[in-house]
């Protein structure tokens, strides 16, 4: 399975995850769902972007990452409780 993810990964030309990959990680798949937290990554970070606070109370952008944590929870959620 793992070559067959990498190999359907590599070869998409418009930036989507191709129908086996999510039917994997639907069923269940730890790389396919790797495969599809790695394709969401850097949207997941930017929806995580806060404003923050060091200790001399200086203001600065930031990753949250209590957010970025549960939004990748709830996607895998997602992944695995979509009807296919």
């Amino acid at each position: 399975m793992n070559g067959m993810i990498n190999s359907n990964v590599e070869n998409n030309e418009r930036g989507l995850l191709p129908y086996l990959i999510i039917l994997a990680a639907n069923k269940g798949e730890p790389e396919a769902m790797k495969v599809v937290i790695l394709h969401y990554g850097s949207y997941m970070t930017s929806l995580s972007m806060r404003k923050l606070y060091d200790e001399q109370g200086n203001t600065y952008w930031g990753i949250d990452e209590d957010t970025r944590d549960r939004l990748r929870s709830k996607l895998m959620q997602a992944i695995l409780a979509f009807k296919i």
